[in-house]
């Protein structure tokens, strides 16, 4: 067998190879998945060591939820594959090449202009995508967060949002990546240096602008009104030195009953962000129905409630609030967050050098059906996306390492702040609200968690004593 993949051309060999490792991962990624759904289908009574912290009702509905979504996982996933093999093997990416060549010369613009045909083919790709991922995102949200009580959208919101992420996704990428390719193509020797430059620009400003300008375009922001939770955040803030600005609620609960917090901003400007899910005192999910007839009136859709039981309140009280809060700042101050971007501006700057001393090499184009051509975005998407493949599954996992060990170091830091019986009691609450399973196969775990299982962060956090 390899006698035989040896005398093949080495296009024939770059193209099986890719093919041939994204079907390892895929068998690979299925393994784990089967593990973790024995853990799922096995477990069907509470482990006497969560006894204390969930009750068999919950456990019960974490079980069932996790084992619907593990099942569409499988059944996505393995669509994913099948429909990226048959693009792959049947020549999708050169035959939407020559689509979008054809359009542009339709309106007066020949091969001359790349860029102008390459932006054609994002567009046409992107929405390629959109469609065939639509019907499983429906599934997703209509059928499985519906069926356990997290979906709260509408089928009118849900179509009107997905066409305004279209459209904001493009207003950004297609400038975006017309000035990349401008500069690769302009750039010289040193073009990789000049791109990865770029890349760095713009991340650092959406990250800037997202909060202020893109998510408020999806998400109602209002500021956290005046009391004693802001007072105290402000106050826990000021206690570490953190330059927080603003403090703003989103309205999460318009979309899903799943709950976040996090914060935002550069230098002497944080912002922090929470989900009023999170809020006992502000989710409208402990209100019963109230918020359900209006976005169904705005939708012109029957909605059907999924709130929570009464008696069993969302989200967390104040103190449980600044417990999370001092775990999130905790990522700040022991400089997780600028790890994390260090880590990331050296890959990608890696990347952009690999992709300089690789983009020449005609054979990687032949492999993928452009034979008569080399276009600068379709060697970004066979480098980045196909050659680089294996390193990206390895970063990866090196980075879900690292995670787990920053989510430690974080609640560590919560709990020298003396929030350890809060920021335990408000992990559990997170987990029930969030339905997560507590049990988790370690293999699995391992390869994916990017936080630690429930119970490692609560015997970790040691013994408190809970009110």
């Amino acid at each position: 067998m390899l006698d035989f993949i040896n005398e093949l051309p080495v296009e024939k060999q770059i193209f099986y190879a890719v093919l041939g490792f994204t079907w390892a991962v895929y068998i690979w990624e299925a393994y784990l998945a089967h593990r973790q759904r024995k853990i799922y289908s096995s477990t069907t009574c509470v482990p006497q060591e969560l006894g204390k912290i969930i009750d068999s009702e919950t456990f019960e509905k974490s079980r069932l939820y996790q084992l619907d979504k593990s099942n569409f996982s499988f059944w996505s996933g393995l669509y994913s594959e099948t429909e990226g093999t048959l693009i792959l093997v049947l020549g999708g990416i050169p035959f939407l090449w020559g689509i979008a060549g054809a359009a542009t010369k339709h309106f007066g613009f020949g091969p001359e202009y790349e860029i102008t045909q390459s932006l054609v083919f994002l567009t046409l790709a992107t929405l390629f995508t959109a469609l065939t991922g639509l019907p499983w995102s429906l599934y997703n949200t209509f059928v499985i967060e519906e069926k356990h009580g997290f979906n709260q959208q509408t089928l009118g919101f849900f179509i009107k949002d997905a066409v305004k992420k279209f459209a904001v996704t493009q207003c950004i990428l297609l400038p975006v990546t017309s000035l990349l390719l401008y500069i690769i193509k302009i750039g010289g020797d040193y073009f990789f240096i000049y791109a990865w430059l770029f890349t760095l620009a713009v991340s650092l400003i959406l990250v800037t602008i997202y909060a202020d300008y893109i998510a408020p375009l999806f998400d109602k922001f209002t500021p956290l009104p005046e009391g004693e939770l802001k007072t105290e955040i402000e106050a826990m803030a000021n206690s570490i030195s953190f330059p927080l600005t603003k403090v703003y609620v989103v309205e999460g609960s318009k979309r899903s009953s799943h709950s976040n917090a996090y914060f935002y901003g550069f230098f002497k400007n944080k912002r922090i962000v929470l989900f009023d899910t999170l809020l006992e005192d502000y989710s409208p999910l402990n209100k019963g129905d109230e918020a359900k007839p209006e976005e169904s009136e705005n939708d012109g859709v029957q909605a059907k409630s999924n709130a929570r039981p009464k008696h069993k309140k969302q989200g967390c009280n104040n103190r449980e609030i600044l417990a999370v809060l001092g775990h999130e700042l905790g990522h700040w101050k022991l400089g997780h967050t600028l790890k994390n971007i260090v880590i990331s501006q050296m890959n990608s700057f890696l990347c952009f050098s690999l992709f300089a001393a690789l983009i020449g090499r005609k054979e990687l184009f032949v492999a993928f059906g452009f034979n008569d051509s080399q276009p600068t975005l379709i060697g970004l998407m066979i480098i980045f996306q196909f050659i680089f493949s294996p390193y990206n599954e390895l970063l990866s996992f090196c980075l879900t390492v690292l995670s787990r060990r920053f989510e430690f170091q974080a609640d560590t830091f919560a709990r020298n702040m003396g929030k350890a019986s809060d920021l335990y009691s408000s992990l559990i609450k997170l987990n029930k609200d969030n339905l997560g399973f507590p049990v988790a196969d370690w293999l699995y775990s391992m390869w994916h968690y990017s936080h630690p299982p429930l119970l490692e962060r609560l015997r970790a956090l040691g013994n408190v004593k809970q009110d």
